[in-house]
């Protein structure tokens, strides 16, 4: 399940969801492949050994996999988001904790990965901002370069709504151009009428 809409501010879009990398759950899992292993182990002996061994496995199996579920509902109700205004983190199903920061407050974004994260695509981000906030740490992230990216994206669009009061920047000359050629390719006006145009345009420049 994403980030629930009714949450967002009017006009605010979501531009990431992310959860947690599946490496947030390694170490449980990790912890439950000697715990099945003894249980089938426990299948195969006979007795009152085996009666013995079998309890021991339902148990320990059953502990593990309620641990093993709690760190799963945490990792599903773990949000990273970005949005075409702030950037949101919330966890916790009961306790909730969640920050919020404004792309307009956001200063800096740096990323970090050891060799064995790079393999498996994982890594941290530190955030700088303005206020009381200064730097927050996100771990686990998904592919850091590219949110990285993303954010940088979504921070420059954000400035350029700010300082053109809400309106878009108007398309520049060549994207114009390109548009135009494809309006010329689908018949929707003639070669004249397109190198008229174009010639208007370049004259701008």
């Amino acid at each position: 399940m994403g980030y629930p809409k009714r949450l967002l501010l009017d006009g605010e879009e979501i531009v990431l969801d992310l959860r947690p990398h599946w490496w947030f759950l390694s170490k449980h899992i990790a912890v439950g492949v000697p715990v099945v292993a003894f249980g089938v182990f426990a299948l195969t002996l006979d007795g009152d050994t085996g009666t013995v061994v079998g309890w021991l496995a339902a148990v320990l199996f059953v502990v593990w996999l309620l641990w093993f579920t709690a760190r799963l509902l945490q990792w599903l109700s773990t949000h990273f988001v970005l949005t075409t205004e702030r950037l949101i983190y919330r966890k916790g199903l009961v306790a909730k904790h969640g920050r919020d920061v404004p792309l307009n407050r956001v200063n800096n974004i740096d990323m970090s990965q050891t060799v064995f994260e790079r393999i498996l695509r994982s890594g941290d981000l530190l955030i700088e901002s303005a206020g009381e906030s200064g730097q927050q740490r996100f771990t686990d992230i998904k592919r850091p370069e590219y949110v990285q990216r993303e954010i940088n994206r979504a921070v420059e669009a954000n400035d350029v709504r700010e300082r053109t009061g809400g309106m878009p920047a108007a398309p520049s000359v060549p994207s114009q151009i390109a548009e135009l050629a494809a309006l010329r390719d689908q018949g929707v006006i003639s070669e004249a009428e397109f190198q008229a145009k174009k010639a208007e345009l370049l004259n701008r420049m």
